[in-house]
């Protein structure tokens, strides 16, 4: 009779919030429901939501904006997709031609997906950088390092 050895289980690697590979620069404007789902699909590659995920972040936006001012839209899924999300994770894209955002000019746009109420984390710390008039254009025009080196608190 054989028996399988159980395989140790290894505790899942935290992931970090940010990787640079989930950031585009110098984007070509698009349809707003085009980069949500760009945008959207970013997080689930990487593993921080699975699929469904990226449709309710098209559901938010059909019942509140997620223009924030200043250039930054920041699309993010709906209250029931809420169990989609397997990691806390941003995916950035920026537009220097801007983004039509339902008659708002948008730059940046910064999907978030969180665990928990880790989002309001996320909201709470990306407003807070964005309240620099400085860092909101650098982020807009600035190359994947510059961006990583702002979102990510490197700098």
């Amino acid at each position: 009779m054989f028996f399988k050895k159980k395989k140790e289980e290894v505790p899942a690697q935290k992931k970090e919030l940010l990787y640079r590979e989930n950031i585009r620069v110098n984007c070509e404007p698009a349809a707003k429901n085009d980069v949500i789902r760009s945008v959207g699909q970013m997080l689930a590659d990487s593993g921080y939501v699975d699929q469904p995920y990226v449709e309710a972040m098209i559901e938010r936006e059909k019942t509140f904006s997620t223009f924030m001012g200043s250039g930054l839209a920041l699309p993010h899924g709906v209250e029931a997709a809420k169990k989609e999300v397997k990691a806390s994770g941003i995916a950035v894209m920026t537009f220097p031609k801007g983004v039509d955002w339902d008659g708002n000019e948008v730059h940046v746009v910064i999907g978030i997906a969180g665990v928990g109420d880790e989002h309001l984390d996320i909201l709470s710390n990306i407003a807070e950088k964005m309240l620099d008039d400085t860092a909101a254009e650098r982020l807009a025009g600035g190359d994947v390092d510059t961006v990583y080196n702002i979102l990510s608190g490197k700098e």
